[in-house]
């Protein structure tokens, strides 16, 4: 039976176990449109390509399987690049479908017309254009093997208008296999051998390819080996900060203690992650290209082992895979380094506390002790980029797996549409989005999606009425020279209900739980406007304090 290359696109995405997919609609691929009419496949539709670029980003964040987005070209795949970039440094699988302009108008600068092949190089894994609708089964199930495989990222298809109009005959679309490397005996009694010779070894948690499973038994082999434990930069939801074992997050704003132990250690083991420039603080924790410690890193693509870090054993495994393998190896009867494991605990214990005082009516601090005592373990949190960020990810102490959907590349703008994606997918829990003033109002627009399918997420925005991350550099290289950095902002509770949403203002400290509790019952989305004093900065620091510093 022939069908059309928009039918084909959405059988293919079905075989795939594709259950959702964000779009901005455009006329360059209105027969995939048609197609998606007569499916079950869950559609988002957003009001900017960037935002439901990150929404399927975010869906691959908390799934491990490719989140999908569709966009029109030109313009509309250009704003998408934002969301692509989040994608390929957090090593997140994506795919990105782009309409593209009719096969017989290419190479002549036609309308909104962009090489996606030369353009995208640098954003993705692999960009592919299917010039025969015959073939879309082979370049879809293809698209979802490269995405989810070695390191995962982003995969970008363009889409011919025309193709998607033929009707052709074509084989019928299976689900992908993803290449997987585990492991060797020898490599397992090799990292073994170093452990139990070790006086101080450490790990680092990092990277994707994680699921439940492997972060509880990960947590049970650290248990029984006593292990110190870090998460690296927005990977905290990887090990319980509760558990005697973990020693804090590995990013930016370490703290000190924390990063002179795995300076000191002897045994490092990187399982995961990259550690890249954020984690390892601007490369300064792990020398280059010949690190003090011993060094295990486990990856899953062997492109990056050895790339940046050489180690003195690398082995090429996705992290569930590396942590079957350790199930039968026997802990010591009493660890030399326990007492260390301990300290460096209570260490991320007295770290993560969050101050009760600061400049101004607002105090941070106390509402993130707030937020501790009256949310639950399962609530998933999101951001996006700026100062406002260190509040969640120094103090919040995340339980479990699933909990956590923010871009370790730093960008702005993230958090609201992840909170629409996080809460779509798991409606039955509870979504708090934190947002600055200046990173809500980068895809704040996607707040009305929230409204349309009615998606109760809860948006904390920390306003200071600046982009506080870039004022504090300047405060610090060139005090008292404020410039491109203050902001004029709407009122945020005001925007909400003008939304349809719930709006709540908050100028001291103490309004904020009943302002949470009445967004809480509320049941619509909403936003929490925190008005916080321009001098809090950060959790230690103010901005005068900054820039003193710098002038002395």
């Amino acid at each position: 039976m022939k069908r059309t290359g928009g039918e084909l696109i959405v059988e293919a995405l079905k075989a795939n176990g594709v259950k959702r997919l964000s779009c901005v609609p455009g006329e360059s691929f209105l027969a995939v449109l048609d197609a998606l009419r007569d499916s079950d496949i869950d559609v988002l539709v957003c009001r900017q390509e960037g935002g439901a670029a990150m929404m399927a980003d975010c869906w691959g964040r908390l799934t491990g399987e490719p989140g999908i987005c569709m966009v029109t070209r030109g313009p509309g795949a250009t704003n998408a690049s934002a969301g692509l970039h989040i994608s390929r440094q957090d090593s997140i699988p994506m795919i990105l479908f782009i309409g593209q302009v009719q096969r017989e108008a290419r190479e002549r600068e036609a309308f909104q017309e962009v090489e996606f092949r030369r353009a995208f190089t640098e954003f993705a894994k692999w960009v592919g254009e299917i010039d025969d609708a015959a073939r879309i089964p082979e370049f879809v199930t293809r698209a979802f093997a490269i995405a989810t495989s070695g390191r995962p990222g982003p995969v970008v298809l363009t889409l011919p208008e025309d193709m998607l109009r033929d009707e052709v005959e074509a084989p019928g679309a299976t689900r992908h296999t993803s290449v997987e490397a585990h492991p060797g005996r020898s490599q397992i009694d090799d990292l073994y051998r170093r452990l139990l010779k070790a006086e101080r070894p450490m790990v680092i948690l990092g990277g994707t390819r994680w699921d439940e499973d492997a972060v509880a038994d990960f947590a049970g082999f650290a248990e029984r080996f006593q292990l110190p434990v870090g998460c690296s930069f927005r990977r905290q939801m990887l090990f319980d900060h509760l558990h005697p074992c973990y020693a804090g997050d590995v990013g930016i704003g370490i703290n000190p203690v924390l990063a002179k132990e795995i300076k000191e250690s002897d045994l490092l083991i990187l399982l995961g992650g990259r550690m890249s420039e954020m984690p390892s603080s601007s490369y300064t924790l792990i020398d280059i290209p010949y690190p003090q410690q011993s060094l295990v890193h486990v990856y899953p693509d062997p492109s990056e082992l050895g790339r940046v870090y050489r180690p003195d054993l690398a082995i090429c495994a996705a992290p569930s895979d590396f942590v079957a393998a350790l199930a039968d190896l026997e802990a010591p009867a009493e660890p030399h380094w326990a007492e260390r494991t301990e300290r460096m605990h209570q260490a991320y214990l007295s770290w993560s506390k969050p101050p009760a005082t600061g400049p101004g009516a607002v105090h941070m601090g106390l509402i993130m002790e707030w937020l501790e005592a009256n949310t639950g373990p399962d609530t998933i949190f999101t951001n996006g980029a700026g100062n406002y960020a260190t509040w969640l990810h120094r103090f919040h102490r995340f339980r479990r797996f699933n909990t956590q959907a923010a871009p370790t590349s730093g960008s702005m703008g993230y958090g609201l549409p992840a909170a629409v994606a996080a809460k779509r997918l798991f409606p039955e829990r509870e979504v708090i989005c934190f947002a600055g003033d200046g990173c809500f109002l980068m895809h704040g627009q996607e707040f009305a999606t929230a409204i349309r399918y009615d998606l109760p997420i809860i948006a904390i925005v920390v306003n200071n009425g600046m982009y506080g991350t870039i004022r504090m550099h300047q405060e610090r290289e060139y005090p008292g020279r404020v410039s491109s950095t203050d902001l004029t902002n709407p009122d945020f509770a005001a925007l909400a209900r003008a939304y349809g949403g719930h709006g709540e203002t908050v100028e001291s400290t103490e309004e904020f739980a009943p302002a949470f509790e009445r967004a809480r019952a509320n049941g619509k989305p909403a936003i929490i406007e925190v008005k916080l004093d321009p001098e809090a900065i950060t959790p230690t620091r103010t901005l005068s304090e900054i820039a003193q510093t710098k002038s002395r």
